[in-house]
């Protein structure tokens, strides 16, 4: 039997990060993914799933350091139900994704800063060789 999940999403918040009493580190987002298509009339129409995603151990401290709010990611894991009565006694349900795999697919955030930073030094380097040309 096959139990796979693979989604490509966006963060909805940071990750929350904490720990089971043996010490493993555990974190837990949401990843939102999209479809748009056209209705009848032909105007566009979009629809937001969310999804529950948890990891463990090393791939939690990787999520937990690196992941951010709005960041594009693939994730790969098996798709989880678990139940829990809450504080009335009322029984609960949730489903999640126990990701196995994550990759970013973006440096959301980060490269305009790079670009910036990059175009700010050559211009200046421009600025300073131009000034050393001997004629």
């Amino acid at each position: 039997m096959i139990n796979k999940a693979m989604l490509i999403g966006r963060l909805g918040k940071d990750p929350e990060v904490r720990y089971t009493p043996d010490g493993t580190m555990v974190t837990n987002f949401n990843l939102a993914t999209d479809e748009q298509w056209k209705d009848k009339n032909g105007e566009k129409v979009q629809k937001t799933e969310w999804h529950r995603i948890v990891t463990f151990g090393k791939l939690a401290e990787i999520c937990g350091n690196y992941l951010v709010k709005g960041k594009l990611v693939f994730v790969e894991g098996r798709i989880q139900t678990r139940s829990w009565e809450d504080k009335d006694g009322v029984k609960r349900f949730t489903t999640e994704i126990v990701a196995s795999n994550m990759q970013m697919l973006d440096s959301k955030g980060q490269s305009k800063t790079m670009e910036d930073s990059s175009s700010d030094s050559a211009a200046g380097g421009a600025a300073t060789g131009s000034d050393d040309v001997p004629f």
